[in-house]
C-alpha cells in the first residue's frame, strides 16, 4: 500500500488551510481537539471548506449500489427526506430499494455524528434535511443552464424557502474506483453579491402569496429568498462570470468528506461519480458570528430586513 502523504497522516494537531479548503487530519469524530472545533466553526462561518480526508463513509455491503442502475431515469439524485422510509428517484425491488433506505439513513446518521463532532456549536439548532446519492457521472448530465451545477453558484432551493436559515452539507466521495470529485470553489460571498446586487429586482408583494398558494413553493418566500435566487440565476447565466471570476479547483478524492455552507460557498461540481450528500438546516442563533452569514451580508448591501418570519434578528 502506498504511503499517505504527509498533509494527510493521521495525527492530531491544528487543521492545515489549502487556500479556502481547510483539512483536519482526525481519523475517528472523537479525535478532534477542542481548538479545532472552534476553529472549524469559525472558518466555516468565514466561507471556507472543512476538509476531512480521513474520515470516509464505511459503505461495506452497500456498494452494490454504486451504478446508475438503480436510478429511476428521471432524477439525478437519489434521495431520502427527513423521517422518511422510501427513497426517490431509484427503482428496484421492495427488497432493494429498502435496502437502499437503509443506506441512505446509515449516511444520515454518520453526517450528524461528524457534525455534532467537529461543531458542537449547532447542537440542538440544526435539524436533518434531505439525504442524496449521486450516481451519476458530472460530465455526462445534461441540463438547463438553471439547473446547471458545472457553473458556479450558492445554493437557493425555488421550492423550499428557508428564509435565512443556513445550508450546512456534507458531502463524501466513495467513488469505487478511485476517481476524485473535482470542484472549483468561488470569490468571498461579499464580493460576489456586491458584484451581482445591482441586477436583482424587488419581487411584486404579491408574488410569495400566490407562489405558495399554487403550490410551488412550501411556504412562502422572504425577500430573503427572492433575493439568492436571482444571485444564484444571475451568476449561472453569466458566461464571462463563470470563466474569469476568482476561483480555484479542489480534487476532493475517494474516500473523502468535506463539509461546507453552500448557501455562502460559490462552488461548481466539475467531475467526479458517487457521493453522498447530506443537508442540514442551521439556526442563526446557533452561528458564532451571524453577521458574516448572506442574510446579514445582503441586509447590510440593500439597506433592508430580508428574513423570513422564523429568523429573529
Amino acid at each position: 500500500m502506498k504511503p499517505e502523504p504527509d498533509h494527510l497522516a493521521c495525527t492530531r494537531g491544528a487543521a492545515k488551510a489549502l487556500g479556502v479548503v481547510r483539512a483536519y487530519a482526525a481519523c475517528r469524530p472523537d479525535d478532534f481537539t477542542a481548538s479545532e472545533r472552534s476553529v472549524a466553526q469559525d472558518a466555516l462561518e468565514s466561507g471556507t471548506i472543512a476538509y476531512l480526508p480521513q474520515l470516509g463513509f464505511e459503505i461495506g455491503a452497500g456498494a452494490r449500489f454504486l451504478s446508475e442502475r438503480w436510478s429511476d431515469g428521471q432524477s439525478k439524485n437519489i434521495s431520502l427526506r427527513a423521517g422518511a422510509t422510501q427513497v426517490r428517484g431509484a427503482a428496484g425491488s421492495a427488497a432493494d430499494l429498502a435496502e437502499l433506505a437503509a443506506l441512505l439513513e446509515r449516511f444520515a446518521q454518520h453526517s450528524e455524528t461528524l457534525v455534532g463532532a467537529l461543531l458542537p456549536g449547532y447542537a440542538g439548532q440544526m435539524r436533518r434535511a434531505g439525504t442524496s446519492l449521486r450516481p451519476f457521472e458530472i460530465t455526462s448530465r445534461r441540463s438547463t443552464w438553471r439547473k446547471d451545477d458545472t457553473r458556479l453558484h450558492v445554493d437557493s432551493f425555488p421550492s423550499n424557502p428557508t428564509g435565512g436559515v443556513r445550508l450546512l452539507r456534507v458531502f463524501c466521495n466513495v467513488n469505487p474506483d478511485g476517481m476524485p470529485r473535482v470542484w472549483r470553489i468561488g470569490e468571498p460571498f461579499a464580493h460576489f453579491a456586491h458584484r451581482f446586487h445591482g441586477r436583482v429586482r424587488t419581487p411584486r408583494p404579491w408574488l410569495a402569496g400566490a407562489l405558495h398558494a399554487l403550490g410551488v413553493t412550501k411556504q412562502k418566500r422572504s425577500p430573503y429568498d427572492h433575493l439568492m435566487l436571482q444571485l444564484h440565476d444571475c451568476a449561472k447565466a453569466d458566461a464571462a462570470y463563470q470563466r474569469e471570476a476568482p476561483q480555484q479547483e479542489f480534487a476532493f478524492p475517494a474516500g473523502a468528506t468535506w463539509m461546507v455552507f453552500t448557501d455562502q460557498v460559490l462552488h461548481a461540481a466539475m467531475s467526479g461519480q458517487h457521493a453522498f450528500e447530506q443537508t442540514f438546516l442551521v439556526s442563526p442563533a446557533a452561528l458564532a458570528d451571524a453577521e458574516r452569514s448572506p442574510l446579514r451580508v445582503l441586509e447590510r448591501l440593500t439597506g433592508t430586513r430580508l428574513a423570513g418570519s422564523a429568523v429573529a434578528h
